[in-house]
């Protein structure tokens, strides 16, 4: 981390798409400072009022103080430069050009699965939530749940890995290391004595508003390569943290509620309209994430004959040359096929276990 890195944030006219751009364009925070006027507009096509604020390092006082703020609170400042910055969440198009932390960095970088839901959470969704996170800390080593310290299924979620003794990480919509809301300061504390972070992308000039909760939910997609939506009505952040996750390619899951419940509305939307896969139990979520726990356990990896299959299935199925992911779009480019007859092979195949669908209307074979 340089203050150029901090600097780049607290630039007026610049957010974190701007700033991803001239990184990407430059190389690094102290090339774009050091760039004249004409490669600023040339080459990173910036206005000229942006080009000029960049060169007059108008924010340089502001990040020297950011620096001595952090070092009084005991803040990690982390650029997306350094070689600790999560490699997850470096992968997204508008990943924050710094970070602040803290806690324990190297939980950023475990194997971490989000957990959202929302803020009315039902005793089911608590228990869910425990259900959960308890089955995944027996079985995946160096695990780590993500999510937002909101009221509801956030901190039941924060709970059950503190309950499982495994790391948590809460990412925040307030600069730290203030945490919002106050109510969860203790649970917050907690977090950080277990091995747990508190993360933001916030400095602590950044003003408050409540866009910034939709775009924190970004951090927390992007944090894991599976997000689990516990309980969900039809609008709100969880399903905006599991739009950004199905953006980002990560897996999305959600826990089925009842057909009467206004909690799991929208987790029961997103299962109807495929835009997430149902999980109940930790076997599932494994299953879902493909991932390698060792030798063969619960026989994740072993082969189950499938049903007989249809000619047309079977003829799309030979399509699948190879274990690599196939778009929807290839698949009805090679197979000729239009879409309603394609959606109903895909399902007849996924039913009889030849294939599953990914994130991102693709498929695989198993």
């Amino acid at each position: 981390m340089t203050i150029e890195d901090i600097a780049l944030q607290m630039t007026p006219g610049i957010g974190a798409k701007g700033a991803v751009h001239l990184l990407e364009t430059f190389g690094n925070a102290r090339n774009i400072f050091s760039a004249s006027l004409d490669e600023l507009i040339e080459k990173a096509e910036l206005r000229p009022q942006i080009a000029r604020n960049i060169l007059q390092k108008q924010a340089f006082a502001a990040a020297e103080k950011e620096i001595e703020y952090c070092r009084r609170n005991d803040i990690r400042i982390i650029a997306s430069t350094d070689a600790e910055f999560p490699p997850l969440l470096r992968e997204i198009p508008d990943y924050p050009p710094v970070i602040y932390v803290k806690g324990e960095t190297e939980a950023l970088s475990m194997r971490c699965i989000s957990m959202v839901g929302t803020r009315r959470a039902s005793p089911y969704g608590q228990s869910m939530c425990n259900r959960l996170v308890g089955g995944l800390a027996e079985r995946i080593p160096g695990l780590c749940i993500v999510s937002g310290l909101a009221f509801g299924i956030d901190v039941a979620a924060h709970r059950a890995a503190l309950d499982a003794r495994i790391p948590t990480v809460a990412v925040l919509a307030n600069a730290l290391p203030d945490v919002t809301p106050a109510q969860h300061t203790a649970v917050a504390r907690d977090i950080l004595a277990h091995g747990g972070a508190l993360v933001s992308e916030l400095h602590s000039r950044s003003r408050q508003n409540g866009n910034l909760y939709l775009t924190r939910n970004r951090i927390i997609a992007a944090l894991s390569a599976g997000c689990i939506v516990v309980e969900s009505p039809d609008s709100g952040g969880s399903l905006v943290t599991a739009h950004y996750a199905d953006g980002y390619n990560r897996t999305v899951m959600a826990v089925p509620g009842r057909a009467t419940d206004l909690t799991s509305a929208g987790t029961n939307h997103l299962i109807r309209n495929r835009k997430a896969q149902l999980v109940m139990n930790a076997d599932d979520v494994i299953r879902e994430l493909m991932w390698d726990l060792g030798e063969d356990p619960a026989g994740f990896r072993t082969q189950v004959p499938c049903p007989e299959m249809t000619d047309d299935e079977t003829r799309l199925l030979a399509l699948f040359t190879s274990s690599d992911p196939v778009s929807l779009e290839t698949l009805a480019e090679t197979s000729g096929r239009n879409p309603g007859e394609l959606a109903v092979l895909l399902i007849g195949l996924e039913l009889s276990g030849a294939i599953r669908q990914l994130p991102g209307n693709r498929y695989m074979k198993l």
